[in-house]
């Protein structure tokens, strides 16, 4: 047990953040993998509806999009504030004198756990797109917005009908879910990164206040 005791809290701090990175990106490998597939296939494939979606990109640069950014960015600044600049002496703070420090402990312990728990939750709960119907439907998008059977549909029904009108709609009501669940996810983003922050702080604060508390102790 001695080995644990003089572990290195804050280096094994970084060592688990390098880690989750890791393992973040490779359960999310088959994801990107399709994005950027299907990215890379609409100016060839999907030219008419590229050009649909590009005149609604404006549903993508809202406050609700950039302000979870923007917090990140702060967090993280915050981060490699206290990190290289107030406390560079901290990589020495082992798990003993943690352990000797029993007001910060159980905070440090809290932390940590919310963490833990919270990425570990991030890692399983990942959802997979289905290539194939994303595909047909951009296949039968493309298809009424350069056919010339959709006018015809048009003239017959007295305007009742208009399919490119509806997949215009479509697309619009697609990017706004999307744009939803980007902000979302972005939103998961910053609660991740401040559950990181809040235990990485703990740990520093620890180190920092630990002569003064055996002082007090």
């Amino acid at each position: 047990m001695t080995w644990l005791l003089e572990l290195r809290l804050i280096r094994l701090f970084g060592f688990y953040l390098a880690v989750m990175f890791v393992l973040s990106t490779w359960v999310r490998l088959r994801q990107y993998a399709v994005v950027v597939r299907l990215v890379r296939s609409m100016p060839n494939r999907w030219p008419r509806l590229l050009a649909l979606v590009k005149q609604h990109v404006s549903l993508f640069l809202t406050w609700e999009t950039v302000l979870p950014l923007v917090l990140l960015l702060v967090i993280f600044a915050a981060n490699l504030l206290a990190s290289q600049w107030l406390w560079p002496q901290a990589d020495e703070f082992t798990l003993a004198q943690l352990a000797s420090l029993s007001p910060v402990w159980p905070v440090v312990l809290v932390c940590s756990l919310a963490m833990m728990a919270f990425d570990i939750w991030g890692i399983t709960w990942v959802t997979p797109l289905d290539s194939a119907q994303l595909e047909k439907y951009f296949d039968q998008a493309e298809y009424w917005l350069r056919s010339w059977t959709a006018p015809v549909v048009r003239f017959f029904t007295l305007g009742r009908i208009n399919p490119r009108q509806m997949v215009a709609a479509e697309v619009r009501s697609a990017l706004v879910n999307a744009s939803r669940m980007l902000n979302s996810t972005l939103w998961w983003v910053v609660v991740q990164a401040a559950l990181r922050i809040a235990c990485g702080l703990s740990l520093w604060l620890s180190y920092a206040l630990g002569p003064w508390l055996h002082r007090v102790l």
